[in-house]
């Protein structure tokens, strides 16, 4: 099993910025990756990022593209979203999860360990 946790959500101005992380413990994967997702109320839960453990490598979703960044701390076991520019529309619940595949893909079906969540709320 893996256990993730997410922390650093909170409530925020438009414009600001947030950093969350999700820290990542338990069995551990040669190689993974780590997805972020977010889900506000009424809507289905959908893809910001995600991280490739071994390589590093970053995707997003066009609607945080520019504005997002992922990055990870190895030593940590720990992955990051660092959010700037933020708007009223990225209110949600965001998610970390780990892809054991190692794919990193936008599809919730795709990764198998889930964090509980932590909210983020921008004002306008």
């Amino acid at each position: 099993q893996v256990q993730l946790v997410e922390s650093g959500g909170g409530l925020v101005q438009a414009g600001g910025s947030l950093r969350l992380s999700c820290a990542a413990s338990g069995r551990t994967f040669s190689n993974y990756a780590t997805g972020w997702f977010r889900q506000a109320p009424g809507k289905e839960r959908e893809f910001v990022g995600s991280i490739t453990w071994t390589s590093g490598n970053t995707y997003y979703s066009d609607s945080v593209k520019g504005r997002f960044t992922i990055s990870r701390d190895s030593a940590k076991n720990t992955v990051y979203l660092q959010m700037a520019s933020l708007k009223p529309e990225d209110t949600a619940v965001y998610y970390c999860a780990v892809d054991a595949a190692g794919w990193g893909s936008d599809s919730t079906d795709n990764y198998d360990y889930w964090g509980q969540g932590t909210q983020v709320t921008v004002s306008s």
